[in-house]
């Protein structure tokens, strides 16, 4: 009896080997088409899929109410802050805490329009190997690759356009009154905090979002692959 499990166990083991090896294989195989006649398809397909993504859902970010009411993405009050919004609600300053949560998002969506230039020289730099990876990749491996080409960029970028933003959109005035009605309240712990870093961070994880939402539509629907190239590149995908 012994025998048998012992017999029974080594064929279940070899098994799962073969059907890992099988998975490896069809990997290896697809990578090796992909190196072929058509790696220059692969990197314009993918320049264009990410370009598409920038097009379509970025530009959206820039709009006014781009980000204010896209629920997705919208800026809420840091957590630090919560606490705060909370407060001023409770003594009738609801008005004033909306006003401090809609200029936030202003000067996000004013922001954003300079990520398109810095994403532009991220695609325009994509090299086949990237291009591969991406492909044979998860569903938002094209997103992580703009997140790591473009971050640094895109935070120095943000950061002073921000600033000016919020000079321009009205933010420092209402943040001002907000942190001043709030730290004049009895018993509270007075606050001081850097909306600049915090609103620069919150647009760039918006501006991900977004181009990962189109980047999982053009990679699971045929019909978001609007394209010969689009069709061509993302079929080899479809074979893992």
């Amino acid at each position: 009896m012994k025998k048998i499990l012992i017999l029974a166990l080594i064929f279940s083991l070899s098994c799962k080997a073969q059907v890992k090896e099988t998975f490896a294989q069809k990997l290896a195989k697809l990578s090796t088409q992909l190196s072929g006649v058509g790696g220059v398809d692969i990197a314009s397909g993918l320049k264009e899929a990410l370009n598409k993504g920038i097009t379509e859902q970025v530009s959206k970010l820039t709009a006014v109410d781009g980000f204010y009411k896209n629920e997705a993405v919208k800026i809420l009050m840091p957590a630090e802050l919560q606490k705060v919004d909370a407060t001023l609600r409770k003594v009738g300053l609801s008005s004033l805490a909306d006003e401090g949560i809609k200029v936030l998002n202003r000067a996000a969506e004013d922001a954003v329009k300079e990520a398109t230039p810095i994403f532009v020289s991220a695609v325009k730099n994509m090299s086949f190997t990237d291009a591969k990876n991406i492909l044979l990749g998860n569903e938002s491996a094209a997103t992580s690759y703009l997140q790591g080409s473009t971050t640094s960029s895109l935070y120095s970028k943000f950061n002073p356009v921000i600033k000016t933003s919020f000079e321009k959109v009205g933010a420092d005035v209402v943040w001002t009154k907000i942190i001043n009605k709030y730290n004049t309240i009895p018993l509270v712990k007075k606050v001081n905090p850097d909306l600049t870093d915090y609103t620069t961070n919150q647009a760039l994880a918006g501006v991900f979002k977004m181009i990962a939402v189109e980047e999982k539509d053009i990679r699971t629907n045929i019909n978001a692959r609007t394209s010969p190239l689009l069709k061509k590149v993302f079929a080899m995908q479809d074979k893992k």
